[in-house]
This record gives structure tokens, sequence and C-alpha cells, in this order.
């Protein structure tokens, strides 16, 4: 690419604008031109404004960016957004509307029937949902949105299953990183030596949305995946990589139980068209772990560059089929890193291009509200 897409980022100043501002600063395909935040931190520079909080040092061009207001008068076509839920549905589909593609982390819309929910590897196709948006028609301008950090990782490690084998229920437990919950996240006292079990609306979030990931695309929406889920989610003290204790019964596609050796090779052999050549790819997107006490998150969430899913302890469960451990990175294969992936998909599909744009994102004569699908949004 001779050019490179300048990039907008909304809340900026946050742990997962950070870790895109990280994992952003020397790919080949986006630069960081534009960021916004808080009205606190508008116009001043981020580094300033920002408390850099990731183990590499906050890039000096960068730190001399001036924080713009949230609005997307001036913003550049394509932003990624990092907001927290309840300002993600106020401000993405005003960006939407005029003209960006708003690449999301955020909850807000990801159960709206017309917004697609996409892992590459997963479910690329149903990044056709982005045409039965009213902004898409009107302006060019959508939204896509990647999975909850805790989902990605399941659904990374049942898709290779679910194809072969189809999937019937699914039980699992997650032990999920205090980075999960933001800066400053949970207080000391409250996690320290501690455990607890409950993240707000986690578990409702885990198992929509891992139905409509392996869901089928037909016609105008997403049919989920017929399958029985239930999650229990907890918060324990590591602070990144989130840990999932996983049971699955399986389908009859083989008209026989499915071995272990045939569920090993359906994860060896997951090498799906849509993620390959994109820059944040990993090579081999769920990696296997044979020793008997992995994966751990100290010693195997970077796999992949933290883009990788890891697998291991798979084995009989004596109340459905199998049982295993799912292991992945929550702030980058989980949220940031999650987005730009998606953002490679669309380039690499050649809907990152101004096309339909009448004026850019930030013409405020184009920036009238749309709500998506009901659905669950």
């Amino acid at each position: 690419m001779k050019t490179k897409y300048p990039i907008g980022i909304l809340g900026a100043t946050g742990m997962v604008g950070q870790r895109f501002i990280q994992l952003l600063e020397n790919h080949p395909w986006f630069e960081v031109a534009w960021l916004a935040a808080s009205d606190r931190s508008s116009g001043k520079p981020y580094g300033e404004a920002a408390r850099w909080r990731l183990d590499t040092p906050l890039p000096e061009r960068i730190a001399r960016i001036v924080i713009a207001p949230a609005d997307p008068e001036g913003a550049p076509r394509i932003i990624f957004a990092a907001l927290d839920a309840a300002i993600a549905r106020e401000l993405e589909p005003r960006f939407a509307a005029a003209g960006c593609a708003v690449v999301s982390n955020s909850s807000a819309y990801r159960m709206a029937a017309n917004v697609p929910l996409v892992i590459p590897e997963i479910n690329a196709d149903h990044l056709h949902l982005i045409e039965e948006q009213p902004s898409r028609r009107d302006s060019g301008g959508y939204m896509v949105t990647n999975p909850n950090c805790s989902t990605i990782g399941l659904v990374m490690a049942l898709k290779p299953i679910e194809e072969r084998f189809g999937i019937e229920q699914i039980f699992v437990t997650t032990m999920q990183a205090v980075s999960g919950a933001g800066y400053p996240g949970v207080p000391s006292m409250d996690i320290l030596g501690n455990v607890v079990p409950y993240i707000g609306s986690e578990e409702e979030k885990m198992e929509a949305e891992t139905l409509k990931l392996l869901g089928r695309l037909e016609g105008h929406a997403v049919t989920p995946l017929a399958a029985r889920i239930s999650a229990h989610c907890n918060r324990v003290a590591v602070e990144d990589g989130h840990t999932e204790s996983v049971s699955i019964k399986l389908g009859n596609k083989l008209g026989r139980p499915a071995t272990r050796e045939e569920i090993l090779g359906a994860w060896a052999e997951f090498r799906p068209l849509a993620g390959q050549g994109l820059p944040t790819a990993p090579d081999q997107p769920v990696e296997w772990a044979p020793q008997s006490d992995r994966p751990q998150p100290r010693l195997d969430r970077n796999r992949g560059n933290g883009m990788a899913v890891t697998v291991g302890r798979l084995r009989p469960c004596g109340v459905l089929d199998w049982k295993f451990t799912v292991l992945s990175h929550n702030t980058i294969r989980g949220a940031a890193g999650a987005a730009i992936l998606n953002a490679e998909l669309l380039a690499s599909l050649g809907k990152l291009e101004p096309g339909r744009v009448p004026s850019g994102c930030g013409d405020r004569s184009s920036s009238v509200g749309w709500q998506p699908t009901a659905a669950s949004a």
C-alpha cells in the first residue's frame, strides 16, 4: 500500500484507546491522524490529557496531537471507537450518518439486526449487513462491531468444532482479567486475594453474542446458532488474559461421537481464508497447548502477538461430551486488535474507499441520526 489510510480514535485516552494507539503505531495500512475524547480532554495535547498506562512508550508524534471534540466535522472517514456503551449509543450513529466507517469495540449495537458483529476468521460474510444500514445508502457511512472480550476467545475455539461436528450445548465459566474493567477498574482491596463472581451484563453479552457470531446470514438478517449456552463470568486478580473453562455437547454431523484426535485436528487445520494475509491476523488462529497445566495468562496470552487463542486440557466431560480450557488476550484480541483486524478486512474488500460519500465524514449537513434495526440493540 503506497499511502496509509488516515484514521481517528474516539475515546482515545481510555485503556482501549491507548491499546489502539500502541497497535497502530507501525501499522502498514493505517495511520493515526485524529484523536477525540471527553470535553475535559478536548483542546489539550494527547500527552497532557492521557495518563499512558501501557508497557511501551507513548509515541512522540501522538503525544503532540491535540485532542478534538467528539464531533464528525473534521474527522477522518475511518473511525475506531473505544467508548462506553451509553456514549457510543449516541455518537456512533452520528459518525456513521456523517459518512464515517465506524469500527467499534463498544457493546451498544452488537446485537442490532442490521449491524454486523464480526470476527474475520469466523463470520466475514456477515459484513453484508452493512448494506442494510440507512447511512450506507445515504452517506456511505456504516457501523461494524467486534465481540465482547470474553466472547471472542470462546467463539474462536468453538468455530472449528461447530463446522465439523455441530454444537448443541455450551457451558462456560470465565476467569477474567482486571484490565477488562478499564482504568482504574476494580479497586485493589476488592480484587487482591479474591474472586468477584459478577461482571455487569457480561453473561448476557457472552450468551447472545456467541450464538449470533456462530449463526448464519440468511437474507437480510442473521439466524443465531440453534444451541443452548450458559455462562458464568468472574473477575480475578490477573492483569491481562481471560481464561475460560468450557464444556460442550456436540451435534451429530458425523453420525457418531467425535474423537479427541478429530477435535484436535479441527483446531490445527483451522485456516479460514478471510483472515489470511491481513497484517494483524495470526498465522494460526487457534493454538494447542499440550502441557497438562496450560494455557496460562502469564505464559500464553501473547501468542500470535496477542491475536491467537490458545486451547488446552481437552478431555471427556462427564456431563456433556468434551471439556477444555481457552485463553485469549482480552485487550488485544478481545478489544483493539479485534477492531483493527475488522478494519483490515474491510480494507481488503474495498469497503473503506470513499466511494459514495458525498462530502466526507464530518459534513454537518449529513449528520442526521439513524437507529439500527431493533433486535436487542
